[in-house]
């Protein structure tokens, strides 16, 4: 028999269905019948997302959600209408002879027969009344503009209908929205009856196209359930990480709600079936410990077997990498495992030849790691071990995607530990200088937290100013394999590094200098480019003293917009004209060679002028002037000394005297001393 027919329909034209119809009056009922907030709407939940791969689409951060919040809308918007998708399909099979009638009353009676058919089919499929309840009652549950207690009554209710058919009507695409909304909003005991109730059905929840949502929910939120709930992915991790579906809910449970237990719980998998042995043999250790505890006291075959098992498994994943396995966290837990067990080895042949193998099968897929903790160890390694053949082609991988490396906390880690390593620093000033230095006139990216630093380190590595102690320790870590693999020294690559970068710097300075220092954060970049980058700095200098010319009235206004007022400025200026950092640990201040201060110095009084400098002692650029006479008078000429009394004579330094400024009695001496 042949199936039913599902032609789509063409749109009946205004000549078809005569003179259009008025508006339908809304009636109040309908008015006041609650509605769903929109996403758009509804206040953000404050919740961990898993870091995404640099190689994704860029997303706006504004508009981009959880996968499952927008499926969820979607299904919501829709059971909103009154539609069924499946419903709908069967809608399509119906047509009828009257639809190619011209008479409108025809027209609206093959509609009634159509949706009279459409009520019959529904009404035929299982817990068709259930399901009609449940929805009825879930569309107040579901609401935002409610009370407590009354979600707790709607959610009350609703547990009462699904109760002991949730397993039956979980995988629906309109009845799985209506589980995970009591799992949302109901309490913890609605949530453990309902892991309950899918006990054994966690694998098919998680490989479910609606489901899978529901299957995050409860590993989210059922904590004392979690570790059950895992243990049922077991032996089916790997299938289940390269299925389409299935592998966003691993993704989820090992990244962002599962503790170190349990994230071993997933990764045992890895390991290979005679790692089941150690599970069966009663440790508790052995069973909640990683890779290190399951072959701590392994005799070597066993070693040799499960890191065999792990190598293959991790291949099994390389080799596939359209199924998106390869960018998973925990993936990337699982070969820095591997790695690092493989550097334990005592062979060096054997460790080499492990190493080379695992490096040549994942080397052109590290820009997908670099995102997680685990995967930036892994190419870090790869860094640190590899031979200047190896380094170049690991640059090749990562240079399309330097902006994106250079903007995330992990993946920048990379970046920085190969210019830490690599010897051909004709390569890096090729190939990855440009690229960050590209960026240094785009405020967004210098305003950027992470893509500042990126500037920051081609000029300062390792600098405390800049970089937390755990940065440093963990860029530390490659520090002691590249004193065995590369040959160049440290300082040597380092000052190569920033005189490739120096000009690039220099010019965004020139460029765009009187917007950068409008920036708290960009200001700390300029200063940097000024006291270190190498090369000729007069048109930077002429930029950033440009507003200085602007006249400074004191009082100032409410709305003040000269750069002297905000204090990120104040405090750039200051450091410029002193030359370098106040050194806390040496109490002084640490002079940069690459920048002369009483040039600077010169500069800024010419660019200033007597009426701006009497006016900044009077309001917010005391320290600024503070700084600027300890300069002149230590480097400068005579003719500026004469100038700068003749500027503070006896009047100035009676309003001086007499105002408020902070910082008036370290001016008023320096104004005696230049006597």
């Amino acid at each position: 028999m042949a199936g039913p027919s599902h032609k789509k329909r063409s749109a009946a034209s205004s000549k078809d269905l005569g003179p259009p119809s008025k508006k339908a009056a809304v009636s109040e009922k309908s008015k006041s019948k609650p509605r769903s907030v929109p996403s758009s709407q509804r206040p953000v939940e404050k919740q961990k997302k898993r870091s995404r791969p640099i190689t994704a689409p860029v997303v706006n951060d504004d508009s981009a959600t959880d996968a499952d919040e927008d499926a969820e809308d979607a299904e919501e918007e829709q059971m909103d209408r009154g539609d069924d998708l499946e419903g709908d399909e069967d809608a399509m099979d119906v047509e009828p002879a009257e639809r190619a009638a011209k008479d409108p009353n025809a027209i609206r009676e093959s509609r009634k027969a159509q949706r009279d058919l459409q009520a019959q089919r529904r009404a035929a499929k299982p817990h068709s009344n259930l399901v009609a309840d449940a929805k009825r009652v879930w569309s107040q549950a579901r609401q935002l503009n409610i009370t407590k207690e009354e979600r707790n009554k709607y959610v009350k209710e609703l547990m009462g209908i699904v109760r002991g058919k949730v397993q039956d009507i979980c995988f629906k695409h309109d009845s799985s929205r209506i589980i995970q909304t009591l799992v949302k909003w109901g309490g913890q005991k609605e949530r453990d009856e309902i892991a309950a109730e899918l006990k054994g059905r966690f694998k098919e929840l998680a490989q479910s196209k609606y489901a899978k949502f529901l299957a995050t929910k409860l590993i989210r939120y059922c904590s004392s359930t979690r570790a059950s709930i895992l243990l049922e992915f077991r032996t089916h991790v790997l299938r289940l990480l390269l299925h389409r579906e299935a592998s966003s809910v691993i993704a989820d449970a090992f990244e962002l709600y599962a503790n170190a237990a349990e994230r071993n719980i997933l990764l045992r998998d890895f390991y290979g079936k005679e790692a089941l042995l150690f599970d069966s043999s009663g440790d508790a250790k052995a069973q909640a410990g990683g890779l290190d505890t399951l072959l701590k006291s392994a005799d070597p075959e066993r070693r040799k077997r499960v890191l065999g098992a792990l190598k293959d498994n991790l291949l099994s994943i390389f080799n596939n990498p359209d199924k998106g396995a390869v960018s998973l966290g925990i993936v990337h837990r699982a070969l820095w495992e591997y790695l690092t067990e493989v550097n334990k080895l005592e062979d060096g042949v054997e460790r080499e030849k492990a190493r080379r193998e695992i490096f040549e099968n994942c080397q052109e897929l590290t820009a997908e790691m670099v995102h997680t903790k685990d995967g930036s160890r892994v190419v870090r390694d790869f860094f640190a071990h590899g031979t200047a053949k190896d380094r170049k082609q690991l640059i090749k991988t990562l240079k399309p995607h330097i902006e994106k490396i250079c903007k995330d906390d992990e993946a920048q880690t990379v970046l920085f530990t190969a210019l830490d390593v690599v010897d051909d620093t004709k390569l890096l000033s090729k190939s990855v200088v440009p690229e960050i230095v590209a960026h240094a006139s785009d405020m967004s990216f210098t305003s950027h937290k992470a893509g500042r630093r990126a500037l920051l380190y081609l000029l300062v590595p390792r600098c405390p100013r800049h970089f937390t102690p755990a940065s440093l320790k963990t860029l530390a870590e490659a520090d002691p394999v590249r004193a065995q693999t590369s040959k160049k020294d440290p300082e040597v690559r380092a000052q190569e590094v920033r005189a490739a970068a120096s000009e690039g710097l220099l010019r965004s300075v020139a460029e765009k200098g009187e917007e950068m220092i409008g920036d708290p954060g960009a200001s700390l970049l300029v200063g940097e480019i000024m006291l270190f980058a190498e090369g000729d700095k007069s048109d930077a200098i002429a930029t950033l003293l440009r507003p200085i010319s602007t006249p400074y009235v004191y009082p100032p206004p409410e709305t003040s917009t000269h750069v002297i007022d905000a204090a990120h400025t104040a405090r750039l200026y200051k450091t410029l004209i002193q030359g370098g950092h106040y050194d806390r640990t040496a109490k002084e201040v640490a002079p940069s060679a690459h920048f002369s201060p009483s040039t600077f110095a010169s500069a800024f009084m010419r660019a200033a002028g007597r009426d701006n400098l009497v006016s900044m002692t009077k309001g917010n650029g005391t320290f600024v002037v503070v700084e600027l006479i300890e300069r002149i008078k230590a480097d400068g000429t005579p003719e500026e000394m004469k100038e700068l009394r003749s500027w503070f004579g006896g009047d100035v330094r009676k309003e001086i005297e007499s105002g408020e400024a902070r910082g008036k009695e370290a001016l008023l001496q320096k104004l005696k001393d230049l006597e």
